[in-house]
């Protein structure tokens, strides 16, 4: 029977019970040659542990055979789950509905093209285990092309990094270690899967990274290109706002209203100077209609800073969303 459709904010019924060790998220858009390689190798990595883990795959539209194919998957492994997007909505919102079928205490994210390898988890979990929130997988040795991916990929990272705060070798690594605890908190929206270690970062999470191994692509082409690299600069603008001033919108637009307000008027008394001090015509000097353009903008930051205050407190009184995050409560029990 299919799960009824859900929001970001509704939890799915399956994924409340029983709980699982782990839940291995992996994002599939035509990736039918690659897909029985990666489930087994997903399956080996696993089976040996004393964990309880299932394999979620999320189908988000694909063409080319996708879709029958994990079908006959499910029925050849246990452990494996397949979620069917009704159509392609992108990467993002793929992890999202892995997020939210996730059953499991820990959840591994990873691409479906073999280019991570499955050997890694285990890896990442031991991290895990040392108290950190997330784990990020590093390809310190990546096999991909060095025009077309690397270098924009250091480029962004870098980038990322400086304006985020959250310092990481690479971002664009699927390879992820989760408490389900801290996706719980995180919803994403745009190209935002990308930026998790950062969105984690706001939640307050422990970070770190560990070096993972990295293949050539050995089916299909790729699914990320240059094209996206305006839609990414547009959402690390979004992360750094919410960074800085989620909780606090009024702290840049006010700012921004102050100083535009404070010349309008620093030149309004100028300008007044001017006509009345030094009898001078004033009414075609550019410098008025500076005035009443900085002035005008001054109220119109202003307006945007209260609507920000307001959005943001139905943001979070709505949800029930707390602005701070308790990691523990200790008790000294007698």
């Amino acid at each position: 029977m299919n799960s009824p459709l859900l929001t970001q904010n509704q939890v799915n019924p399956e994924a409340v019970s029983p709980l699982l060790d782990v839940s291995v998220v992996v994002p599939i858009y035509n990736e039918v040659e690659s897909l029985p390689r990666l489930v087994a190798a997903i399956n080996d990595s696993l089976q040996d542990t004393d964990l309880n883990y299932e394999i979620l795959c999320i189908d988000d539209g694909s063409t080319d055979g996708s879709t029958a194919l994990l079908r006959d998957l499910t029925q050849q492994y246990s452990t494996l789950r397949a979620v069917i997007l009704r159509r392609n909505y992108g990467q993002t919102p793929a992890m999202a509905a892995g997020f939210n079928h996730a059953r499991g205490q820990s959840i591994i994210t990873l691409d479906g093209d073999l280019q991570n390898d499955p050997a890694d988890i285990p890896m990442l979990l031991a991290k895990l285990d040392e108290g950190y929130d997330l784990v990020t997988g590093w390809r310190k040795n990546r096999q991909d092309a060095a025009l077309t991916r690397l270098l924009p990929s250091k480029i962004a990272n870098w980038l990322i990094g400086r304006i985020t705060g959250v310092k990481v070798h690479d971002y664009g690594c699927s390879l992820k270690a989760y408490r389900a605890e801290l996706v719980a908190d995180m919803n994403l929206y745009g190209e935002l899967h990308r930026f998790l270690p950062a969105l984690a970062f706001i939640e307050g999470a422990r970070i770190t990274e560990l070096p993972v191994r990295h293949h050539a692509r050995q089916f299909g082409n790729s699914k990320y290109g240059l094209g996206r690299t305006f839609r990414v600069l547009l959402d690390l603008l979004t992360i750094f706002f919410m960074k800085k001033f989620l909780t606090r919108p009024m702290h840049v637009f006010g700012l921004l209203g102050i100083i535009a307000t404070a010349l309008g008027i620093l030149f309004g008394l100028y300008l007044t100077f001017l006509k009345f001090g030094m009898g001078q015509e004033i009414g075609d000097r550019p410098l008025l209609i500076l005035v009443a353009v900085l002035i005008s903008t001054g109220v119109q930051f202003f307006s945007l800073g209260l609507l920000g205050e307001l959005l943001m407190r139905t943001y979070h009184e709505s949800q029930g969303r707390p602005i701070y995050r308790v990691r523990e409560i200790i008790n000294n029990k007698q």
